[in-house]
């Protein structure tokens, strides 16, 4: 029996949220198609083996527990059972006016998961470049705590472009964080001191995660970018180290160009950062 095979009922607890989600006319597709997966070893690995299989745009992959969650640059994402939200959606490339919406697809899901996750909880949230959801009390991306991540990954056929998987985890009540994440990881019920309805922060945040979506297809990147520069931390004039093979290079944030990456002014001139590592200084 393969992974697939194992789906089950989405818990009772989950219901509401997804119909909230699903009902809602003015989003995507999202739940065309729903598995849930007690135990999962990622849910974006089983959601590019679904798109492979020609599952409907807008299919949901969700697990209460991963056992091999990952994020950006294969760090591992702590994903330990009842203690937060694992979930991806598998997007169709070829859907949407737009033809360069995927590329704005990252900026769009964090706009969407920091709205969602402030009108569940009322927290501050915002984000932190490149796909973190944080809390910054004061103010600044140095020593903010991650609330949760995104994980974009581009799916081909023939080398054309055919799907977009989207992950998301949200830290939703406590855990015993391993070490080496302890200091820079919270959650919402840490945070609020109070118990959280899981079923109203996932209903909230895949509706605003559709609604988005829906806009980017239309051809509103330059208003996902906008809307991404107001609640974004960090991404404007912080003082940031850029990892190098010769070296580490320091330099001042200046925003993001159109494509998502990160502008970083430095003696050598202003820097594209794409991928690598950047420390907030």
């Amino acid at each position: 029996m393969s992974e697939i095979d194992r789906a089950a009922a989405v818990p009772s607890a989950l219901v509401d949220g997804l119909e909230y989600a699903t009902g809602r006319g003015d989003s995507t597709p999202l739940g065309s198609r729903v598995l849930y997966f007690p135990v999962a070893s990622s849910t974006n690995d089983i959601a590019a083996k679904l798109a492979m299989q020609g599952t409907p745009d807008g299919t949901l992959v969700m697990a209460g527990q991963q056992t091999a969650g990952r994020g950006r640059g294969g760090h591992t994402w702590f994903s330990p059972p009842g203690a937060g939200l694992y979930l991806s959606a598998v997007l169709d490339a070829r859907q949407g006016g737009a033809e360069d919406w995927v590329h704005t697809l990252t900026l769009a899901t964090g706009v969407a998961m920091a709205e969602g996750l402030h009108a569940a909880s009322g927290l501050p949230v915002v984000i932190k470049w490149p796909n973190d959801l944080v809390m910054a009390p004061a103010g600044t991306a140095r020593g903010a705590r991650k609330l949760a991540g995104i994980l974009a990954e581009a799916q081909t056929d023939a080398g054309v472009l055919a799907h977009v998987i989207v992950g998301v985890g949200v830290n939703i009540g406590p855990a015993a964080w391993p070490p080496e994440i302890s200091a820079r990881a919270t959650s919402l019920e840490e945070e609020l001191g109070r118990t959280v309805d899981v079923s109203l922060v996932l209903g909230v945040t895949l509706a605003r995660i559709g609604t988005w979506v829906r806009r980017l297809r239309a051809g509103g990147a330059d208003v996902v970018r906008g809307r991404w520069q107001q609640l974004a931390v960090g991404a404007t004039g912080a003082t940031v180290e850029i990892a190098h093979v010769d070296g580490p290079r320091r330099g001042v944030t200046c925003g993001i160009d159109g494509d998502g990456a990160l502008l970083v002014r430095h003696a050598a001139g202003t820097e594209r950062v794409v991928g690598g590592e950047v420390t907030w200084l």
